[in-house]
Formats: structure tokens, sequence, C-alpha cells
């Protein structure tokens, strides 16, 4: 990796070696290759401040208590704590302290361990003739994909891998991730197809991902949306819960007064009350184990599986969305989230 040094190149050689880094930030190894320290400019303009030479190892000028993580446990909030004390270049370490990686929180906005499914199988009949011959991830918004719109999120909170569930126009979706793939380069989403069989639903198509980790969010891909993962995934945690669900605040207002009645009398009038309701985004964070409840070889929505865990006694809670979402079901959510993308 061309951001490490040697313990006993010397400062001078790490200004050279600086100078020419889009990152300012050199990771001092020993002759086994484990990380002994970090070294920016400030911390050589430090040694240089405290009579130290150009001409002495790196060692005399590194910063020895640097953080780090480590590669199988990685910590969302761990990174969100780093970013608010404005530590932006983290090393990946293995357990012996091989530089195995780094995290640069300048370019991408957390690193989440969790493993993501787009379900892209439906047949967007509200859209057509649109989605005649074309499927509706693929559908243009801003000039890309709206599936690719919802991967290019993903990358920016360092989701690693990300299953696309298939079925109407499955070739098309498929073709589209191969090309995808030609020009795959670290830090990109890895992205897989899953076919499913028949129609199984908003949820169902989730038996046939296999490999999947123990964390896992899903989402459909024919939304548009600026969601903080992040946020999303704390949150998750932090209830304990087993499955979250990303909500939109809903109002419904009435025109007109509302009778209050019991008992056959008017106990009051409520004029031109607003009603206030989350309505599902459809984004889940889930733990692994809620898809043993998804049955085999049938349709199954993501409805039923809230209440299936639910009568289960899962806890399962909502995340309210901040910020934008759009679901481009209808040509006139189609039509906004296009203006919006193109502004």
């Amino acid at each position: 990796m061309k951001n490490t040094i040697s313990v006993h190149s010397s400062v001078r050689e790490a200004l050279a070696l600086l100078e020419n880094l889009d990152i300012q930030t050199l990771f001092v190894v020993d002759e086994e290759g484990r990380v002994k320290g970090t070294l920016t400019d400030g911390d050589i303009r430090r040694g240089m401040l405290g009579s130290k030479s150009l001409d002495e190892e790196v060692t005399t000028c590194m910063h020895r208590e640097f953080r780090f993580v480590r590669e199988d446990a990685v910590d969302a909030q761990a990174l969100r704590d780093c970013r608010d004390k404005r530590i932006y270049i983290l090393p990946v370490l293995d357990a012996d302290g091989h530089l195995k990686d780094m995290i640069d929180l300048k370019k991408r906005k957390s690193v989440l361990p969790v493993d993501a499914v787009l379900m892209a199988g439906g047949r967007g009949e509200r859209l057509r003739p649109l989605t005649e011959n074309t499927p509706k991830p693929l559908l243009k918004v801003g000039g890309k994909a709206i599936i690719d719109h919802n991967i290019d999120h993903l990358e920016e909170y360092g989701v690693a891998r990300a299953f696309v569930t298939v079925n109407y126009l499955a070739y098309k979706i498929i073709d589209h991730f191969e090309e995808r793939e030609a020009h795959w380069q670290p830090g990109m989403t890895k992205v897989s197809c899953v076919k499913e069989p028949q129609f199984l639903g908003t949820i169902g198509a989730l038996r046939f991902v296999e490999g999947l980790g123990d964390e896992v969010l899903v989402l459909n891909s024919d939304i548009y949306t600026q969601i903080d993962y992040e946020a999303f995934y704390l949150n998750f945690k932090k209830s304990g819960a087993d499955m979250s669900i990303a909500t939109i605040p809903y109002d419904v207002s009435i025109p007109y007064g509302i009778m209050d009645i019991r008992g056959g009398l008017v106990k009051g009038i409520s004029e031109k009350p607003v009603f206030n309701y989350y309505a599902n985004a459809g984004i889940y964070l889930l733990k692994k184990s809620a898809l043993d409840l998804i049955p085999e070889g049938r349709s199954f929505d993501a409805t039923d599986l809230v209440n299936a865990l639910s009568a289960a006694g899962g806890k399962v809670v909502h995340f309210p969305i901040d910020g934008i979402w759009i679901d481009i079901g209808s040509f006139e959510e189609y039509q906004k989230a296009c203006e919006l993308a193109a502004r």
C-alpha cells in the first residue's frame, strides 16, 4: 500500500512521500508489516519544533496512540465518534496488526457491517408503457437508473455486498450489473443478482439469497432517497430489535368538522382535524434469524413478515426518515424524482 513507510525510514523520506499522496497520512510499519504508528505533516512539524532532525527515523515523530479498526469487527458507532472528532483516516488491521485496508471518512460516510438486498422483481404495471420493455429499477432518474442511485448510496455507507433479486425482465437487470462488474474497483459495492423462480411478493425472494450475514438491510429498488443509513443502523442496534422499518411521516387532513359520537350522543366536534401517521418506506433492517419466518414457495410480503415476527414475540421498531424519500411507482412520483435529481 502506497501509504506505508518503514520504521527505519527517515523523516525526510516521509516528507517526500507525503508530498505525492492524496491522503496526507502514512502508516509506519515494522519489518513484518505491522503498523506501529501513523505520521502526518503535522506530526513532522511538531517534531521539528521539538528539535527533531529530518535525518532521524520516522519513529521519533510518529503518533503511537493511533485509532484503528479491526477487519473483522467494524464498529459503526466508533467510526461516527472518530468523524465527530475529525479523525478521518483509519487503518484496518488484522489480529496481528498487519495493515489490510484503510478507511477514509472524508470519502465515505461510514462502514456498515450489513449485507444489502434490493428487491427488483416487480412488473411496474402502474408505470406502463415505460416498463413494457424496461424493468422499473432501470428507469432513468437524472440520467442514471434508479437502482444505481440506491447502490451508490449504499457505497457511501461502506456496504460491501449487495444482492439484487430479479424476476420480470430479469436478464436486463443481470446484464446491467454484469457490465458494472466489468468496471468494479476496490471500494465499490459488490453486486450479485438472484433470480426468483416465481413472483414471491415484496420480501419472499429473500429465501433464495445465500450467504447473508447476521444483519440484513432490505430495500425496494425503486425508491429515491437520501436516508441516513448510519443513523438507521445505530438506532436499530441501540433498540435491540429483531426488525426496524424505515418510515415517512404521513398526515391526513379532514376538511370538515368531525363528530365525537359515543352512545348515540355528540360529545364534541373537532374542526378540520389532522391525523398523523407513519407510512412504510420500503426499507428494513433485520436480524438474519427473522428470515426463518419466510415460507418457501409462496408469495410473502414485508407486511406478512412484520405480522409473523410480532406474533412470534419479536421486537419490531421504526425509524422516521428525515429528508428525501420518493417511491417512483406512479407517473407523478416518477416525474417528481426526475425533477429533483436534475437540480
